[in-house]
């Protein structure tokens, strides 16, 4: 990989990666389609990464499909498949970890301590042996956006990080590779994720400026369904994460959710612009 991305560098062509963990789905082509568009070589790397998973989560039941993926990546363009192997990236007396502080100790890292700290090493280590020059995350993880934006900024990587938009399903639900999932039943309980946003959407529209008040609402929604069991409801400055006392005019929010439909777990958000 080193070689192959210093070859391209030399040619003077610019590297998009789209960073997954594989189990393609239309929200991962659509980072795809914007690396095709911006950069001259589109790299696509597939690694479930052990570091960001607990003891007690689905590492090994997380859905995996290499020759589908592979299909996929053919069928729309990608240049090359990063794929390596749990023990190239993480070898024998591997002692050395990347920690985003602050922002990584709320919300998901509340929930689940030590995810951050894994996704930024496993993020830093595809950097390293990649160089890319942009690299494409979708919206939907967008605590991990900010997580990763900040250890770019702090760490002085050369790139660019493209954040592209949520890409839902036709009804609203946000697409994961964990919706496989969910049952029939779950599946549609499921949709009271965007429908809570939708909602918060609307309160702001209409005037409602204290966060509070929001979320109460929010989680009346979710609650409407028996199969749901909120880790968090939260809003937050898009910029610093930092929760707001009340929503000021001009100012970027974000909600947020953190939601078990059955065993499932499902993380969704929107932008609310206060104007």
């Amino acid at each position: 990989m080193h070689r192959l991305s210093t070859r391209i560098k030399i040619g003077g062509k610019k590297i998009g990666l789209v960073p997954t963990m594989g189990f393609l789905h239309y929200g991962h082509l659509s980072l795809i389609k914007k690396s095709k568009q911006q950069a001259d070589v589109t790299i696509v790397s597939i690694f479930v990464n052990p570091t960001q998973f607990s003891p007690t989560e689905d590492l090994d039941k997380y859905p995996r499909d290499l020759d589908r993926d592979k299909k996929l990546l053919s069928a729309n363009g990608v240049d090359y498949l990063f794929y390596p192997d749990a023990s190239e990236i993480y070898s024998h007396n591997y002692q050395t970890f990347v920690d985003v502080t602050n922002i990584s100790s709320t919300l998901e890292g509340k929930f689940r301590p030590a995810h951050f700290k894994g996704v930024a090493t496993i993020v830093s280590i595809l950097f390293n042996s990649i160089s890319p020059d942009y690299v494409y995350f979708g919206q939907k993880d967008a605590q991990q956006v900010a997580v990763i934006k900040q250890m770019v900024k702090d760490l002085k990587y050369n790139l660019k990080i493209i954040v592209c938009p949520i890409i839902r399903e036709t009804d609203g639900l946000a697409m994961s590779s964990r919706n496989v999932y969910l049952s029939d039943n779950e599946r549609k309980d499921a949709l009271v994720l965007s429908r809570s946003l939708k909602l918060a959407e609307k309160l702001v529209k209409e005037g409602e400026r204290i966060p509070d008040i929001i979320i109460s609402q929010m989680i009346n929604e979710i609650n409407s369904v028996d199969s749901s069991k909120i880790d968090y409801v939260e809003i937050v400055d898009a910029e610093n994460f930092l929760v707001p006392d009340n929503l000021i005019e001009g100012k970027r929010y974000l909600a947020l959710i953190a939601c078990r439909i059955g065993n499932t777990r499902l993380i969704d958000n929107t932008f609310l612009k206060v104007s």
